[in-house]
């Protein structure tokens, strides 16, 4: 489903990856692990196209790197769901709002958007949350949002950097077993995270990156 294949990225400052071997199989969940500036983002960045590799690439389904054209871009990012650290609500517009707004600038049809954020706000936990605004919810329940909005286009992996970061122990667990809910359903998922504590005792697969480089 997703192959890196010794992809290699650079800023000027010399951060980035280098000789990346990676594979991401339809239902894998699987652990990025490493410190801050080890070269996470950068690596999530190159799946979904946010940067193109320097060197080596990338099949994310059927779009191989090599032959990529801007355009494509649109069509790739509806297969891939993102998360952040910092949630990336609008603030002007509640929680039906923002999820439905992915689906409104495809042109998806009204009967088919509050069909699909329906039931994804069903499966974050959140259906009664429906009309509140973003500064009406706890941290915990603002990522649900985000992973709601990340899962409305019903993608094939979600990508997720560092999506406890902001939030105390107890709420990053309750969103760290969704995830896993989520993946049990059948979605892909690619966490990055600097947390060991997080991944203690996990069974999923762990891949470290330091300094840019992978370590499986």
């Amino acid at each position: 489903m997703i192959r890196l294949y010794n992809t290699s990225f650079r800023y000027p400052t010399g951060e980035g990856v280098t000789g990346i071997n990676l594979k991401i199989s339809p239902g894998d969940f699987v652990y990025l692990i490493g410190p801050s500036g080890a070269g996470k983002s950068t690596l999530l960045k190159l799946i979904y196209v946010d940067i193109f590799p320097q060197s080596g690439h990338i099949v994310v389904d059927r779009f191989n790197s090599l032959k990529f054209k801007k355009r494509y871009i649109p069509y790739l990012r509806r297969k891939i769901g993102i998360i952040f650290q910092d949630f990336k609500l609008l603030n002007d517009r509640n929680v039906f709002e923002n999820i439905s707004f992915v689906l409104r600038v495809t042109g998806t049809k009204k009967s088919e958007i509050k069909k699909r954020v329906l039931r994804v706000l069903a499966e974050v936990g959140l259906s009664h949350k429906r009309n509140k605004m973003p500064h009406q919810l706890s941290g915990g329940e603002q990522q649900r949002v985000a992973i709601a909005r990340a899962l409305v286009n019903e993608p094939i992996i979600l990508l997720a950097d560092e999506p406890t970061g902001n939030l105390d122990p107890a709420a990053a667990d309750d969103i760290l077993k969704l995830l896993e809910n989520i993946n049990i359903k059948g979605t892909a998922i690619l966490m990055a995270t600097h947390s060991d504590r997080l991944v203690r005792g996990t069974r999923k697969k762990i891949v470290n990156i330091h300094n840019g480089k992978l370590t499986i």
